[in-house]
């Protein structure tokens, strides 16, 4: 095991799982991760190998004995009557036949209906009268000559949830790991590899759990397909339902005033819709206005009584363009039905989630350490719903007076999730709640910047905080920062008056002016600057990036400890490979890499360098490479014989993980596809 699953075994010893076990013993179950761990818990929660495998085999006997699968139906019906008694799970949910004035339930997978249940387990669960919740449930066959009277008995039925947990321990427990842990952890909990994910990433993965954590929390994440943005709504905890966009009605919402039955709302902490976006879709006008006021109000009306309800709502949905196309003709909302396609719905979302920076799922992402039975984060999440941490930033930050009441009650309520989740006791420095306020600002400025575009009546606003030294803090968004040219076109502009030629952002790449074509740096009009990318930005490449300041070079001295991994011999590969495209096919041009021995396989360091070597023969670039032994090659930068030293603080190592071995990935064939880890570079004129 990691030391992270040591750690997380210690303290929270019977509450963790190893998460690959899920996929162990699922086989084809069709059931929810929450109800897998919930078996597994019981019988897996250790770190002791032998104990694992002896639960695995007992977890797979009871799904194999009791979970009911749809084609085998009739013959657990059968197993019921014979033996008069069988334990099943299945998803179950009631009514109230008010003919015979009792409760009947209905086994979805097992295929029977008015089923006599008694009246304390209804009110014991209520849920069940509003959807199917997953139960164990020992059901009876009494057969009876009243024809009217169904066999089917319910003797006992247990919603499957964990019992009830320790929450001041869960606080307790917290403080003994870092900020990076706790993260890691969280990840890992929803079934994450963090190593798979920068420290950006992984912070949006975690958004998707703030209306768990946050009452009447309003997000909303549109991006493209296969990116899990359903996922962690029907998966992860049993105090959510995920219910097609197509399927929503306002009895099943709201209420029901035929019969005044709550809907939705009243029993779930978040109700996610899937599938959200589609502009041929169609919504009712009443069931919007409905969802307007409860968005903004809390409150919905139960005939002439207005009622409140604390569900938060996650919309998720598909982008039918990518972002430059959305910026340049319509705006980040297109994708939505035309009824919701309005500035009071859009107003009344608390945050935007980019999904269009979360990567495609990828089998390497998922991880094989330990995390927290889902079931019992979940538990801990519901407890934290009664806090208030919305102003707890204010120890370190203040919001500039100009955002509107609606907006910063919009990044109150994200600031108070996310510090729930990494900081449930506490304990955050400065830093800290920076990273976490320009994340929360950003997710609430995507939404005001877009409904400016899609009503005039809206006002530009500057997003920005203000430390208790005074410094003021301003805060963009990635696709503004990638898309200038694109990003601030209001409402009413002539899409015709836009640039089209390019994707617009690429000017802010460096203080230069950048040109994809092969010229000299005199031609460039090259000048020193300084610039700052932020993590998951797209649209960078070393030709863009460097192109211009190699180009005309004939000795070129990369200086960089840590080409060591394939991968980042790879790094090296494609930065030679801009050299070749940038020089003249008669000219010669000579780099040197100074580098550092890998203290764990130099063998191999020296195989891949010296393939690099041989791959450059005849090119033009004659490379070669050494490794420094004065122990002075601590920073990362190139030099040219030009003039130039370009100080990178990542050195190569710009990109986060992409699928190198997937021939048909555009990350793997494009660097421009391929988001970016936060780094700096600093171009400066030297003496030559």
């Amino acid at each position: 095991m990691s030391s992270l699953d040591d750690k997380i075994n210690t303290h929270f010893a019977g509450y963790v799982v190893r998460k690959d076990l899920v996929k162990a013993v699922k086989g084809n179950a069709i059931v929810p991760t929450y109800v897998l761990e919930y078996l597994l818990g019981q019988y897996c929660a250790t770190d002791d190998e032998a104990s694992i495998e002896t639960g695995i085999e007992t977890v797979k006997e009871i799904l194999r004995k009791h979970y009911v699968h749809r084609s085998e139906a009739g013959l657990v019906q059968s197993t019921i009557r014979e033996k008069g008694r069988y334990k099943v799970i299945d998803q179950v949910s009631v009514s109230l036949n008010e003919k015979t004035d009792s409760y009947e339930a209905v086994f979805d997978n097992l295929g029977i209906k008015k089923v006599a249940i008694d009246s304390g387990t209804v009110k014991a669960n209520p849920r069940l009268l509003v959807t199917q919740v997953w139960c164990i449930t020992d059901v009876q066959y009494e057969f009876a000559e009243d024809a009217r009277k169904s066999p089917w008995v319910i003797e006992n039925l247990k919603p499957i949830q964990i019992a009830r947990v320790d929450y001041e321990a869960y606080l307790a427990a917290r403080t003994h790991f870092t900020t990076d842990e706790w993260i890691d952890v969280l990840m890992q909990s929803v079934g994450w590899d963090p190593a798979a994910f920068g420290r950006r990433s992984k912070l949006l993965q975690l958004m998707r759990l703030i209306p768990f954590v946050e009452r009447n929390y309003n997000i909303i994440e549109l991006g493209p397909k296969g990116t899990g943005k359903s996922h962690i709504y029907s998966e992860f905890s049993p105090h959510g339902q995920l219910i097609s966009g197509g399927e929503v009605s306002v009895p099943k919402l709201f209420v029901n005033n035929a019969n005044g039955r709550i809907g939705l709302v009243g029993y779930w902490d978040v109700v996610a819709f899937d599938e959200f976006a589609g502009r041929d879709k169609s919504a009712n006008k009443a069931l919007v206005d409905i969802m307007k006021n409860y968005m903004a109000n809390k409150s919905f009306s139960r005939g002439i009584t207005p009622m409140g309800a604390e569900a938060s709502f996650a919309f998720v949905g598909n982008t039918d363009h990518n972002v430059p196309y959305m910026l340049k003709n319509s705006d980040l909302f297109e994708a939505l039905p035309p009824q919701f396609h309005d500035s009071a719905f859009i107003d009344r979302l608390h945050a935007y989630l980019p999904g269009w920076e979360v990567d495609v799922i990828r089998a390497e992402m998922f991880t094989k350490g330990f995390g927290f039975i889902v079931d019992y984060l979940a538990e801990m999440l519901r407890n934290l719903r009664q806090e208030d941490f919305s102003h707890r930033f204010q120890a370190f930050f203040k919001l500039s007076e100009k955002i509107s009441t609606r907006d910063r009650d919009a990044i109150y309520k994200t600031m108070s999730g996310l510090l729930k989740l990494l900081f449930p006791s506490g304990g955050e420095n400065e830093a800290e709640v920076r990273e976490l306020l320009e994340l929360a600002l950003e997710s609430r400025k995507r939404v005001k910047d877009q409904l400016t575009r899609i009503d005039s009546t809206y006002p530009d606003v500057d997003f920005h905080f203000v430390g208790n030294d005074g410094q003021t803090h301003a805060v963009t968004t990635t696709e503004e920062q990638e898309y200038p040219k694109f990003y601030h076109r209001r409402s009413g502009t002539d899409v015709s008056q836009v640039d089209s030629e390019g994707s617009g952002g690429y000017e802010a790449l460096s203080a230069k002016v950048v040109t994809t074509e092969a010229v000299s740096p005199h031609q460039a009009q090259l000048r020193e600057g300084h610039e700052v990318f932020p993590e998951n930005r797209k649209g960078v490449s070393y030709d863009k990036l460097l192109g211009d300041y190699l180009a005309g070079a004939k000795e070129i001295v990369i200086t960089d400890p840590y080409i060591r991994m394939f991968y980042q011999a790879r790094n090296l590969m494609e930065l030679l490979e801009v050299v070749v495209r940038r020089k003249a096919p008669e000219d010669q041009v000579k780099v040197s890499l100074v580098t550092v021995a890998d203290d764990f396989n130099p063998e191999k360091q020296r195989e891949n360098l010296d393939a690099i070597v041989a791959a450059f023969q005849g090119s033009g670039v004659e490379f070669t490479w050494s490794f420094d032994k004065s122990g002075s090659a601590h920073a990362r930068h190139i030099v040219t014989d030009t003039g130039w030293k370009i100080s990178l603080d990542r050195g190569l190592d710009i990109f986060q993980q992409y699928p190198m071995n997937d021939a048909f990935s555009l990350a793997n064939r494009l660097q421009e596809h391929r988001a970016v880890k936060r780094f700096e570079v600093t171009f400066l004129r030297i003496n030559h």
